[in-house]
Order: structure tokens, then C-alpha cells, then sequence
């Protein structure tokens, strides 16, 4: 199947998932990524999901930076339970170093949100070292900008996951 802006696309017929080819993402610092379209078959407006696409390949890094407040509070939040002389005590002085505590995804997953707006959004699962069992998940709403920051639950907006990073 040809999905436009990625091209020739494999499915994974055991989950429904479609997969690109490996292509750039410069939000992503130019990380080669496939990317993974979850309900696109099934879906009756699959020009958003075009858009998403789009959108998610085309913005610059700088759509990252403005969520580094955000991932630094969650950084904050996940420390605080720690005491400084806790193995999993971790200090981080600034929004900008938490960057170097994280492993940027390379699947992101464009998916329409089964309820609530019922946007499609770009979901990228990272590693990071203040959360090795939960990790950081970034969302961005309609490929664009991220609305959403903290652990991964999977959740694309923060009312369906009722967080409260952002």
C-alpha cells in the first residue's frame, strides 16, 4: 500500500500496523525512524492522517525544545520520590540537560484518538534514565506540536489518561 509522504508501506497482518521505510525525522535530529500508522485501514478520513504525517516530517526541532520545561517537570516529579542517596537518585540542573537522560523513540505511532477530540496524533515512546520501567512518552496533536508529555500509558491526550504535565 502507498500511503502519501511515506511511500510503500509493509502491514503487520497479527496487529492491523502499517510500516514505512526508514525515513528522516528533523524533529528527531534527523533520526532515521519507520513509521508505524495504527487503524489507518479502517479509518474513513485518512486525509488526516496524510496531514499528521506531513506535519510530523516537516517540523523542526525547535517543536521539541518548547516541551523541555514540560519533561524536565515530569523529571522533577519522578526524582522527587527518590532521596539524593538513592541508587535511582538521578540530578539533572536544567530542562535543557534532560536531553542527555533521554533515547529518542525510532517507531512513532500516527493513531486517531478513539475519543475525546478524535484527532490523530503522533505518539514516540523514549527511553529515559529517571524512568527505566515507564520511560517518557511525546505526543504530538495532528503531527504539529506536542500536547503531551510524561510516562508511557499509551493514552494520546492527557484527559483520556487524566495526567496533568501538560
Amino acid at each position: 500500500m502507498n500511503i502519501p509522504g511515506l511511500g510503500e508501506v509493509a502491514k503487520d497482518d497479527s496487529i492491523g500496523w502499517h510500516y514505512s521505510e526508514p525515513v528522516n525525522v528533523e524533529v528527531l535530529d534527523g533520526k532515521e525512524c519507520r513509521i508505524v500508522l495504527d487503524g489507518y485501514d479502517e479509518d474513513a478520513a485518512k486525509e488526516d492522517f496524510h496531514s499528521a504525517i506531513a506535519n510530523f516530517l516537516s517540523i523542526p526541532r525547535a517543536v521539541l525544545k518548547d516541551a523541555e520545561a514540560h519533561i524536565y517537570c515530569y523529571y522533577q516529579d519522578v526524582n522527587a520520590q527518590c532521596e539524593p542517596d538513592d541508587e535511582e537518585f538521578l540530578s539533572i540542573e536544567s530542562p535543557r540537560e534532560a536531553w542527555n537522560h533521554i533515547d529518542l523513540g525510532d517507531e512513532p505511532i500516527v493513531s486517531r484518538c478513539p475519543y475525546g477530540d478524535r484527532g490523530v496524533y503522533v505518539s514516540l515512546e523514549c527511553n529515559c534514565d529517571w524512568e527505566p520501567e515507564h520511560g517518557l512518552q511525546i505526543v504530538f496533536k495532528n503531527g504539529a506540536q506536542v500536547s503531551k508529555v510524561g510516562p508511557y500509558d499509551g493514552h494520546l491526550t492527557h484527559k483520556d489518561a487524566n495526567v496533568v504535565y501538560r
